[in-house]
């Protein structure tokens, strides 16, 4: 299947993909779209031309009016692949209803180069797991015992912490260093400044597509149902500040300055060819974390450096089939206890470390806790990340021919506010 629309191959956007965001221009203001190619399908002037009219849409074609996905998302699965499906067909080279309406494809599709890219989603609630074994390992091994890096629990139970939701911002927006409490391993006593070893975390996350009550659990059989789609995150993390709070309660100011997100949701229809077995589990799990089924993804990532006035340097190749602990597992561990559900929530893998040093998603990893220092294009060197810095994450999968990507998720590093 192709479109009528002209795409590269090297596009992350074919009629294959189809992801869905929110974009706004100074004439249109705050729409749902999808994407193509180089283009913005505006689904709120799809809507308005007639297009969807033998769709059962709810309050249509004012649920694309909005500033998130929420309410579009809540409309439920079958909305959602009906929508998709229509857009297909729509833009499928041998349908002319869209391509032969001059004034409907003028109005219509818009270039990604003319619109405004905003969160796609309202998050209420965020979690973010630590599910590379992998990551787990190599933080274990620098910061505890190496003869005993993961901790006893880690391979029980997918180990996560609720994060702070109200500072998650899209991809292009600026990352302010933060100022927190520091103490040196030689210190006597904390000091209060800005960061010195701001990082990066290689991550994808997963949006919620069906809220659910409180008390309620997810059979892991059917925890994908409640699944809308993926995005890269990319969870910045203050790791003098984390290293000196984070006992015994976890990780809180060293993360909650700010996370960034793609635009982009691809749908799991989207990535199901590239479905694929994660790692033996070792132990076996208990019953309701055993899944029998594949439930990873075969998608290649990478995150680039570029310092400010400097070419971008690739520093991190790895893939989220890595991950030790699946988004089925992730999602039924953390509404066994009765936790519920909200539609737009979004729930992070944690670092993606592969098995290869080029593989570590994180700069803690990368330069080994500053000791091996990383050299760039420019012929600078980063045991972490400095001011004027941009991190782009970029992700995609590939097979027979067929690319489907998730653009980027992008931030550049500001100085510290005056103390």
């Amino acid at each position: 299947m192709h479109s009528w629309i002209d795409i590269a191959p090297t596009s992350d956007f074919p009629i294959q993909n189809l992801p869905f965001g929110v974009f706004e221009t100074p004439e249109r203001g705050p729409r749902v779209g999808v994407a193509i190619g180089d283009y913005v399908l505006d689904l709120y002037a799809v809507s308005q031309f007639g297009f969807f009219e033998d769709l059962d849409i709810p309050t249509q074609p004012k649920v694309f009016r909005r500033r998130s996905l929420n309410q579009f998302i809540a409309l439920g699965r079958p909305v959602w692949r009906a929508v998709r499906l229509r857009v297909s067909e729509l833009l499928r080279h041998d349908n002319g209803e869209l391509r032969d309406n001059e004034e409907a494809m003028r109005t219509c599709l818009v270039r990604q180069s003319e619109v405004q890219m905003l969160r796609p989603v309202k998050p209420h609630n965020y979690t973010d797991f630590y599910s590379s074994i992998e990551h787990a390992t190599n933080v274990g091994i620098m910061f505890r015992d190496p003869a005993n890096a993961l901790l006893p629990n880690w391979r029980h139970i997918p180990i996560g912490y609720h994060g702070r939701a109200s500072s998650i911002v899209v991809s292009g927006t600026d990352i302010r260093r933060p100022n927190g409490q520091r103490k040196a391993p030689d210190a006597a006593a904390p000091t209060f400044g800005p960061s010195q070893q701001l990082d990066f975390e290689l991550e994808v996350a997963f949006v919620v597509g069906k809220s659910t009550e409180l008390g309620h659990s997810i059979p892991l059989q059917h925890a994908e149902e409640h699944i809308f789609g993926l995005v890269l995150f990319n969870d910045w993390s203050a790791r003098d500040i984390q290293s000196w709070e984070y006992v015994p309660l976890g990780p809180f100011l060293g993360k909650s300055f700010g996370s960034s997100v793609s635009p982009w949701v691809v749908t799991l229809d989207a990535l199901e060819p590239f479905r694929t077995a994660g790692p033996v589990q070792e132990p076996e799990p208990l019953l309701y974390l055993r899944q029998p089924d594949a439930h990873n993804f075969d998608l290649n990532l990478e995150v680039a450096i570029q310092p400010a006035g400097g070419p971008e340097t690739t520093v991190c190749r790895s893939n989220f089939k890595y991950m030790y602990w699946s988004m089925a597992q992730q999602l039924t561990h953390q509404t066994s206890n009765g936790c519920n559900l909200q539609v737009g929530d979004l729930y992070a893998s944690g670092t993606i470390s592969g098995h290869t040093p080029d593989s570590f998603g994180s700069m803690l990893e990368l330069a080994w806790k500053g000791t091996k220092p990383l050299p760039l294009a420019d012929g600078s060197e980063r045991k972490f990340i400095q001011d004027g810095d941009t991190v782009t994450m970029r992700g995609f999968a590939e097979k027979d021919g067929i690319r489907i990507g998730f653009g980027e998720v992008r931030g550049t590093v500001l100085p510290a506010n005056p103390l």
